[in-house]
């Protein structure tokens, strides 16, 4: 049981020192190795961090606390690398509930929508220049939120919406 409430603190410490990924390696090697894993398991996490898709900070979580304790220990060290970005998240969201009918918070975000949109229209072109063509699944998806979003559909509901037919279309 100390092992795991010694997960908890460590990666709860690291995700609230450290920029995680990749950054907080150095960090998370000196807080673990010799304490909860070997050298050689470290490693072995690191390598598989980097090729794997996904967060780096998480996989390193589940690999160590894995490696420590266990299922539990994977779920522990899990739960305490996503817990201070996930409260942060929720401040974040509480306070701009809070601000919601503000008269400059409107116009905030009237002010970033256009920037956002000029954004996402560079980051077409940038794929466009490097030569990277659409599959007809990305083609699909595309012209499926275009459409939905020219029939003034919430672009939440988009967003959502094209993660399922990603996970439909990719799997």
């Amino acid at each position: 049981m100390s092992n795991l409430w010694e997960l908890f603190l460590t990666f709860l410490k690291i995700n609230l020192l450290s920029p995680s990924g990749p950054a907080s390696l150095g960090v998370l090697y000196s807080e673990t190795v010799g304490k909860l894993i070997t050298e050689d398991q470290f490693v072995e996490a690191a390598a598989f961090s980097r090729f794997l898709p996904g967060s780096d900070a998480l996989q390193l979580a589940v690999f160590v606390g894995y490696s420590a304790a266990g299922v539990p220990g994977a779920l522990v060290a899990t739960a305490a690398a996503i817990l201070p970005p996930t409260v942060i998240m929720l401040g974040v969201a509480a306070l701009l509930q809070r601000l919601r009918g503000e008269t400059w918070i409107n116009g905030f975000v009237q002010g970033i929508t256009p920037a956002l949109a000029v954004v996402m229209v560079l980051v077409a072109i940038e794929m466009v220049r490097e030569g990277r063509t659409l599959s007809w699944r990305e083609a699909l998806i595309g012209a499926a939120a275009l459409a939905a979003l020219l029939f003034k559909v919430s672009p939440v509901i988009v967003l959502i919406g094209a993660g399922i037919l990603g996970v439909l279309l990719y799997r």
